[in-house]
């Protein structure tokens, strides 16, 4: 008589069972999905079902990314969207190729950040041709060329004008000083054209030195440059550094830190956790900043995404309005002053209920 597996036979049974609960579960599921209808949403996200998208950002290894991508992804997944985010940390053959794969694997939309060159022209434009959404922030102004991109900036201008005029009323319109920038970002053009103006002015502003490279190392980089300069330049002979990336103001900072050379203040942009921690830090050189809060720069870039996604209107460009932060204000707070805590001090700090509209209120009220 031949013998039966009862062992194997069983496995067996069990395994169709587990495998049939399991399907009739997922078609559950799925039902369930298919029955929820959220009222004003619209047809695409109604079932609470949200979209692939992809964040891509050229520069990175500072605060100031790490918290703008922070701001796509937590407000994406708030809605229900499955938010990927990578950085090339300034590389930009690895920029281009992971805009290249986010096409190829039918992302439903892309943020795409500091694509300065051609080559992000031409590769927006593929992948607005396979119908991906796309949003730029402080990208390639050609972009503007490209029908449904929306390009979104910090108000450069207005971070520039700000720190600038600060430093010409603390020096009477009179002052040596160090220009750290870079060449080759739309950003940076803006505050360099800021900046002429203002030397045109005010003759009295005298550049002494220029310094400025965009890479994963800037802050060291710039360190050591700015060192090199406070040896140049002994005491008395530099009065401020206006520096355009907070990555500057950092590596400038500590220069001057080392140096004991206290009576130079820096003037800058941009700010984060890190920035904060150094403008707080005794006899800090860091005397001003102007910035917008990278974290809401991220997130208000995911609702204009959504809204493209949703298929309503949205605008070609939009710029987001600066705020001028200084040290006295920082260390006067209550203890030490975070991102976070920053809006006690700066009234409307990383608050914007733009582009949030009430359908996206009610996506994120329905993930909570």
């Amino acid at each position: 008589m031949k013998r039966v597996n009862w062992v194997k036979a069983w496995g067996v049974t069990i395994a169709s069972a587990i495998l049939l609960v399991g399907c009739g579960s997922g078609e559950e599921a799925s039902r369930a999905q298919e029955d929820v209808n959220l009222e004003g949403v619209p047809e695409r996200f109604a079932t609470g079902e949200g979209s692939k998208v992809k964040v891509i950002r050229k520069i990175g290894g500072d605060d100031h990314t790490a918290q703008f991508l922070a701001g796509v992804k937590e407000e994406g997944e708030s809605i229900g969207f499955n938010v990927d985010i990578f950085t090339a940390n300034g590389d930009t053959a690895r920029y281009h190729d992971a805009i290249s794969q986010a096409i190829d694997d039918d992302y439903d939309g892309l943020v795409l950040s500091h694509g300065d060159d051609a080559a992000t022209v031409d590769a927006v434009q593929r992948a607005v041709d396979q119908g991906i959404e796309v949003v730029t922030f402080d990208s390639n102004e050609d972009l503007e060329n490209i029908e449904g991109v929306t390009l979104t900036s910090q108000d450069d201008e207005e971070l520039a004008s700000l720190a600038l005029e600060q430093l010409v009323e603390d020096f009477n319109g009179g002052a040596n000083i160090l220009y750290l920038w870079v060449d080759g970002f739309p950003p940076m053009v803006r505050r360099n054209n800021v900046y002429q103006n203002v030397l045109n002015e005010n003759p009295g502003l005298n550049e002494l030195e220029r310094f400025g490279v965009a890479a994963e190392d800037t802050s060291t980089q710039t360190q050591n440059a700015v060192s090199a300069m406070l040896n140049k330049y002994p005491e008395g002979e530099i009065d401020a550094i206006f520096a355009t990336w907070d990555a500057f103001a950092i590596g400038a900072a500590r220069a001057i830190e080392e140096a004991g050379r206290h009576e130079i203040k820096i003037y800058g942009i941009d700010v984060s956790n890190a920035d904060l921690q150094v403008m707080q830090q005794e006899n800090s050189a860091w005397e001003y900043t102007a910035a917008v809060d990278p974290k809401l720069i991220g997130a208000i870039n995911l609702r204009i995404l959504a809204k493209k996604l949703a298929g309503e209107e949205t605008p070609q460009f939009y710029d987001l309005e600066a705020t001028l932060i200084s040290r006295d204000d920082l260390v006067q707070g209550q203890g030490d002053v975070n991102m976070v805590s920053l809006g006690e001090l700066v009234s409307g700090w990383g608050q914007s209920d733009e582009f949030e509209e009430d359908w996206i209120k009610t996506l994120k009220n329905h993930h909570e």
